[in-house]
């Protein structure tokens, strides 16, 4: 081919093509109108919505009734027995074909489909966690255009596969029998969501569709494949990045590389270099000086750079792409210590040690296509408002949207990546490998410019199931134990690292979750990070928490109910507020779940008087244990490093681990979790056996810190029995076991069970109180409390005073039933004599919003007080 210099690009076939026009010249063409679907053996074609999946375009068109409410869900198992097809047409003229070249891009396609443009078969898909690319421009007529989506039932493409087998892939979350299969669990067979086939708090729905965006991209000469920067070193002078750049060119040219600010034009770097036909990998770096990093949220400012890279000649821009960049290093530190017998698990920011607090995050919804924007903006900044600086993207779930990167980018929320798979084993053989490579290079290619980004992990629990859920002593009865392990070695071990070691090396990799460098067979406390489940399916106290203290706690939780307003809208009638009723079980989950929060409820609370105050003493007793957990963690710095519970959010309503419901909501272990996760805490804890109470102040931040700790032992009625007071330097980063007191001396012979301890730190910045019970709050005689509230109305809503003349335990406030708008606060407790202010948005008037407040606490729950 001959070399040439680049002329100007057509205009006029791009700018008429009607469709969304990219920076430099490279088009789309949005494909989400006009479509249609049916049930293959069916006849009736319905409207479709794409990107959207079968069951919300049945429910859109009242063929299914919604399987969120009631029962229902058992109603709509049939579909995703059955084979569906979807369709559109669309016209193009022949000026808007004058591109050179044309590409059909599907986001994502859920997940056996196949793909036929103007007749001619352009795709076969197999996989959900993937999107499909293809030429088409020799497809494409002037006129009209036919697209057809032909979905195949997963399970009708995956039960074969099971049956082929003499032996099972154990998939202990997979409800087969739910979906009418028994014990054939197709699940590990297909690369699709596992949550879709169930899990111990969601809902079978396995779905099909066009699931994310479709269009046609369109360009002449050259383009970008991929724009990836990284930062090479950082030093507080200046920071060296790097950018590597994949350029599709149809011909051979001259071009300009560079990079310039967005907003500001500087010029970063450029390179003039020589384009042949076909892919260019090319890399250009540059010197940043007095760089301003990225921190995580509470140690600074997460700051972007918008970095814009193109490729041009002269004045003639081919490409462009903008690229909000963090400049910072993480990584993860696993180093032996305690003489080679643990090893550390901490995360590394900037240089930085970070403590991490956070959840483990699920999809928000079991129908993805219906999230939106706005909930991925409320779901990232309930995190970001809880003070939390890391969510674990789980592996039974879905890589995110690239949103909801950006917004932890935005918000300094690092992510934990797993990659999808979770609590299963897989089957695995060359076509397999070769669909999960895919899979895995184009989710690292695309997530790996996050500056949120902070480690790579396998899988969720599978070397735990093999070790110490008795499976491999299941495989080895079959005869195919080696088997199986091999098959896990080879896609953990090393499939997923060399993927992550060849385009994304900058970021650690961890094989699974739980995981012991040291241990690999064991559960233990000394290296690694650990699943710690003794409370809730072992049934052991809360206290148990301040006992089993790893070096990383990345999972751990308790269940609670959603508020009444939440519950009604699955079990709308009085009749089925029983948790024992069929609707209340159809949404738990756990098979034992709703006994399991009433055992724990018995054990430290009072009966209930009611359903609804059931539902509120459920939330109680979750911040109750998360509180627990979490001040334990957090006081055993830099021994233990990080916490995060499960569960941050639904994919329905239903009871489960979530601190914040399905529909946003934020339960009363979000507003615990917000105060265990300040960047300053005060925590008391005790020791039966030694008879000794102490105080710790734990602190984030990179300074040290002075101030006063103050220790009341207090009645409930107020009165203040004894008080301790002790000045304290608290070092940077640090948790200070600042008090140590004998416990009888303490109470001098008062009963544990009619006091309070009032800890309180002040410094010249901040202050940081806790109230900590001696005994379990079933042994106290709670005294009636008068809870009073001045109400003062400001435009767009209303600020609450709130007081109490005695100790009113986990005051909570609410509209009608109907609504349930934010609290700026909500159970807490009040101490006699304090008052807090909390504000709400509301539009209600005056007079109705007074009448509708209600204003609770635990006293007021308590059956026959």
């Amino acid at each position: 081919m001959l070399k040439r210099s680049v002329v100007a690009v057509c205009l006029v076939s791009l700018i008429a093509l009607a469709g969304e026009l990219c920076a430099g010249g490279v088009g789309r063409l949005p494909l989400h109108h006009g479509w249609r679907f049916k049930q293959v053996r069916g006849r009736n074609w319905y409207p479709a919505t794409v990107p959207g999946v079968v069951q919300s375009d049945l429910m859109a068109n009242d063929v299914i009734p919604d399987p969120f409410v009631g029962m229902n869900e058992r109603a709509v198992q049939w579909v995703d027995k059955e084979d569906w097809e979807y369709e559109c047409t669309f016209n193009l003229t022949a000026e808007q074909l004058a591109a050179d070249n044309f590409r059909l891009v599907f986001e994502g396609l859920d997940t056996y489909a196949d793909v036929y443009l103007n007749d001619a078969k352009l795709i076969i898909a197999n996989n959900m966690f993937r999107s499909w690319r293809k030429e088409c421009k020799e497809l494409l007529e002037p006129g009209e255009n036919h697209l057809r989506v032909y979905f195949h039932s997963p399970i009708k493409i995956d039960l074969p596969k099971v049956l082929a087998l003499d032996f099972a892939y154990p998939a202990v979350n997979d409800q087969s029998e739910n979906g009418g299969l028994l014990e054939r669990k197709v699940s590990v067979f297909a690369r699709k969501a596992g949550y879709h086939y169930g899990w111990d708090w969601g809902p079978r729905l396995v779905t099909m569709g066009i699931w994310r965006p479709v269009y046609l991209e369109h360009w002449d000469e050259l383009r970008f494949e991929d724009v990836h920067i990284t930062t090479r070193e950082i030093t507080p002078a200046s920071a060296q990045v790097e950018v590597k750049v994949e350029v599709d060119s149809g011909i051979e040219c001259d071009a300009v590389l560079e990079v310039v600010g967005d907003a500001s034009g500087r010029v970063y770097a450029t390179r003039r270099t020589e384009l042949s036909p076909g892919v260019n990998k090319l890399t250009l770096a540059f010197t940043l000086n007095n760089p301003r990093l990225w921190w995580s949220n509470g140690l600074g400012e997460p700051f972007l750079y918008d970095f814009k890279v193109r490729i041009k000649e002269g004045d003639q821009v081919f490409d462009t792409r903008v690229v909000p960049t963090g400049i910072r290093s993480i990584r993860l530190v696993t180093e032996l210590d305690m003489a080679g017998e643990g090893s550390t698990f901490f995360f590394e920011l900037n240089g930085v040690p970070v403590f991490m607090k956070g959840a483990n995050y699920i999809p928000n919804d079991s129908f993805l296509p219906r999230v939106t924007r706005e909930q991925y903006r409320d779901v990232v900044a309930r995190a970001a408002d809880a003070n939390m600086n890391m969510l674990r993207v789980w592996g039974g779930g879905i890589y995110e949207d690239d949103y909801f990167y950006e917004l932890c980018d935005q918000n300094g929320i690092l992510v934990w990546q797993d990659f999808m798979f979770s609590c299963s084993m897989y089957p695995l053989d060359q076509e397999i490998e070769a669909n999960i490579r895919a899979e895995a290079i184009e989710n690292v290619k695309r997530l790996r410019n996050h500056a949120s980004l902070a480690l790579w992990c396998g899988n969720n629990e599978m070397n735990e199931a093999f070790y110490n859920w008795g499976w491999k002593q299941q495989f080895a009865q079959k005869g195919v134990a080696l088997r199986v392990k091999m098959e896990y070695d080879r896609l953990f071990d090393h499939l997923l690292p060399e993927v992550v070691r060849e385009f994304n090396p900058e970021i650690d990799y961890r094989s699974s979750s739980p995981y012991s460098d040291l241990y690999p067979e064991e559960r233990n406390d000394k290296s690694g990070d650990r699943h710690y489940w003794d409370v809730w399916h072992g049934k052991a106290p809360f206290t148990s928490y301040e006992e089993a203290i790893p070096r990383f706690m990345s999972e751990y939780g308790f269940q609670s109910f959603p508020e009444l307003s939440t519950v009604r809208s699955y079990a709308a009638h009085e009749k089925h507020w029983d948790i024992e009723s069929d609707v209340m079980l159809a949404h738990q989950r756990h098979p034992s779940g709703n006994e399991l929060i009433r055992v724990y409820m018995e054990r430290n609370y009072r009966e209930p008087r009611d359903f609804r105050s059931f539902l509120y003493m459920s939330q109680l007793l979750q911040a109750d244990g998360m509180r627990l957990a979490q001040e334990a963690h957090r006081r055993n710095m830099p021994y233990c490093m990080g916490t995060l519970y499960w569960q941050h959010n639904d994919c329905w309503p239903v009871a489960s681990w979530s601190t914040s419901d399905y529909y946003g909501k934020w339960k009363a272990s979000h507003y615990r979790t917000r105060k265990s996760y300040e960047r300053v805490i005060v925590s008391v804890t005790k020791s039966e056996s030694e008879g000794r109470m102490s105080a710790y102040v734990v602190s984030d931040l990179l300074e040290p810190l002075q101030g006063e700790l103050t220790l009341k032992l207090m009645s409930l009625t107020g009165a203040t029995h004894k008080e301790r007071r002790e000045s304290v330097t608290v070092e940077a980063n640090s948790s200070l076991h600042a008090l140590e007191i004998d416990l009888d001396d303490f109470l001098g012979g008062l009963s544990p069970s009619n006091v309070l301890v009032s800890a309180v730190f002040k410094s010249r910045i901040l202050k940081a109180d806790s109230i900590y019970l001696l005994a379990p709050l079933k042994s106290f005689e709670l005294p009636i409390t008068t809870l009073k509230t001045e109400i003062t109305e400001f435009k767009g809503g209303y600020s609450i005073k709130l007081s109490s003349d005695h100790f009113a335990r986990g005051v909570y406030l609410a509209l009608d039933d109907a609504e349930s708008p934010f609290f700026s606060d909500n159970y807490f407790d009040l101490l006699p004599g304090e008052s807090r202010v909390v504000v709400v948005r509301s539009a209600k008037a005056r007079d109705e919003f007074t009448r509708k407040l209600r204003v609770i606490s635990m006293c007021d729950a308590i059956k026959g007080q």
